[in-house]
């Protein structure tokens, strides 16, 4: 890897470890304390959870659903910001705050903790990112989101077995990916525009009709 890519590289690493640092010490936390901060989660429509917008995703029910959260939110945030450098900071605190944001306009009314809706918004962006820009590398990676995290699309009905967290956390995260797709569609890694090269006589040697003229003088 040379240094341009390895810069690149870190740079693409420091919000979501950073991040994911601050997910493991709240748990770690909590377990130590043996409390369970709930009140930093969102609860819609209700004053006391507003400060869940922006605490939520760093606060899970218990370890096993913040091990379900690490991995692919780092993958998938590293994904952003590696692939889409220039606009990585914008489209992440975009998809954070508008999730967080409609999950506390609308939702049901309990506490709502993790940061799967940031997930879904991620993935989100990723695949539907890709589409719009009809770029082959990055629709490459909008099919590799789909071949790993595929599954994350039965998150987002209530009635799933797999769902026992915020199903409308899910829905809202994916709401404010395509969102931010579209909005961002013009921003960041482009399809390469390839433009038509048109031959005239003064940059062809041997124009065609030149020659079939010519030819048709000495008949």
């Amino acid at each position: 890897m040379n240094p341009l890519e390895k810069k690149r590289l870190t740079y693409s690493l420091i919000i979501p470890l950073f991040f994911a640092f601050l997910m493991f010490a709240v748990r770690m936390t909590e377990t130590l304390e043996n409390e369970h901060w709930y009140f930093l989660g969102i609860r819609p429509l209700k004053f006391e959870g507003l400060l869940g917008i922006i605490t939520m995703p760093f606060i899970h029910a218990d370890w096993k659903h913040l091990w379900n959260n690490l991995l692919p939110f780092i993958v998938l945030s590293v994904g952003v910001f590696y692939f889409y450098r220039p606009i990585g900071y914008k489209v992440f605190f975009t998809i954070y705050f508008s999730a967080s944001g409609l999950l506390w306009f609308a939702a049901r009314d309990s506490w709502h903790v993790g940061a799967s809706g940031l997930i879904y918004g991620l993935a989100a962006f990723l695949f539907v990112s890709g589409i719009f820009r009809r770029y082959i590398p990055l629709i490459a990676i909008a099919l590799l989101v789909v071949f790993l995290y595929g599954g994350l699309i039965w998150g987002l009905f209530p009635w799933h077995q797999f769902v026992t967290y915020s199903w409308e956390g899910h829905f809202w995260g994916t709401f404010a990916g395509i969102v931010s797709a579209f909005i961002y569609r013009k921003e960041g890694p482009q399809r390469p525009v390839v433009e038509d090269i048109v031959d005239d006589e003064e940059d062809c040697e041997n124009p065609y009709w030149k020659v079939a003229v010519e030819e048709e003088k000495k008949d």
